[in-house]
């Protein structure tokens, strides 16, 4: 930040834009910097947070940067910076009137959420596995059979097993019955748990769906 005077050579319309481009650097410190051209003088009025080298008075370069003279708002578009850091920009046109004044560019250094990403990527994807007993011991998994059955119905109906009420919870158990699930000796009780319910309701469930069974 600088001080403000009457000698310096910017358009003067531009100088509440300063405020603006030191409360977006302050609140997303440090990843973004904010630059204030001035379409006049073709060169930086103000700079907050300064993370590509540039200072007040150098030439704004913005002869790649075009944009239609109703046009607001431009991009988001990507630089790099002088360290090859990968910058994530967006420029607001500054207007006095209907005039174009001077841009307002948010530069976003995304080079460390770039490395969180691959970090994140790494983490979470399963590696390739072409063993055949890996393969072997989920098929028979009976807890990841019901893991994945009870994901995928909840996804299908845009919910997630805590929001499941007393006729959605009936639906699921019959559906996991439809396929076998409860043919082992202790899957009631898993799914029970993973229903947040007891045994019992399982079990009155199951009866009940049994029955239904037998009238139909």
């Amino acid at each position: 930040m600088r001080d403000l005077t009457d000698a310096d050579p910017w358009t003067p319309a531009l100088e509440p834009s300063f405020a603006i481009a030191d409360g977006i650097a302050l609140l997303f410190a440090p990843y973004v910097e904010v630059v204030v051209h001035d379409l006049g003088t073709e060169a930086i009025a103000y700079i907050a947070n300064s993370q590509s080298r540039r200072t007040p008075g150098d030439p704004s370069q913005l002869d790649d940067l075009q944009f239609t003279p109703n046009q607001r708002v431009i991009g988001p578009y990507e630089k790099t910076n002088w360290d090859g850091r990968r910058m994530k920009c967006l420029s607001i046109v500054l207007r006095d009137g209907e005039a174009a004044i001077g841009l307002l560019c948010i530069n976003v250094d995304v080079s460390s959420f770039d490395q969180v990403r691959r970090a994140l990527d790494s983490f979470l994807t399963a590696p390739q596995q072409d063993d055949d007993n890996v393969r072997a011991l989920f098929v028979h998994d009976w807890h990841e059979r019901i893991n994945r059955f009870v994901t995928d119905w909840c996804s299908e109906r845009n919910t997630f097993v805590g929001a499941i009420d007393r006729s959605s919870r009936r639906e699921l158990i019959g559906a996991l019955h439809s396929i076998g699930a409860f043919e082992a000796r202790r899957a009631p009780a898993y799914v029970a748990r993973i229903l947040g319910v007891s045994r019992a309701t399982v079990y009155n469930e199951l009866s009940a769906l049994k029955q239904d069974d037998k009238t139909a």
